[in-house]
């Protein structure tokens, strides 16, 4: 068993592909037409970091109830986190493309880790090896 996929909501399909593509680095798996439950057009977009088994459902807000949500889906604590392979060059790929680091680089036992903020303003840990 495993998680294949979490949702991520978001404000528009196509910044978020461009962020998690272009800034971070994941694979575009998937980019398909649907329809809402009431027939409406959207789109199953599934973003995925190179070899990772579980991705990221960038699901456009449907709704106000939908669109509160952005950029605070986990009560504005860090929710995701990312790991690298190469910490260093990931934290200046992500400051040289404009990411908004609400944490500095820091040593834990588990790591270095920085605070970032994706196109919605979710936190996330990007992580690496001491």
């Amino acid at each position: 068993m495993q998680i294949d996929l979490v949702a991520l909501i978001v404000d528009e399909y196509d910044p978020a592909i461009a962020f998690f593509t272009d800034v971070l680095g994941f694979d575009l798996v998937e980019d398909s037409p649907s329809l809402t439950n009431d027939g409406r057009a959207k789109r199953w977009v599934v973003v995925r970091p190179p070899g990772a088994q579980t991705g990221i459902l960038l699901a456009r807000a449907d709704g106000e109830h939908q669109r509160a949500a952005i950029g605070n889906q986990v009560a504005g604590r860090v929710g995701f986190f990312f790991r690298v392979d190469d910490f260093d060059a990931a934290y200046r790929r992500m400051v040289a493309a404009d990411v908004t680091f609400v944490r500095e680089p820091r040593t834990e036992p588990y790591g270095r880790v920085a605070v970032f903020l994706d196109i919605a303003g979710n936190r996330w840990d990007l992580l690496g090896a001491n």
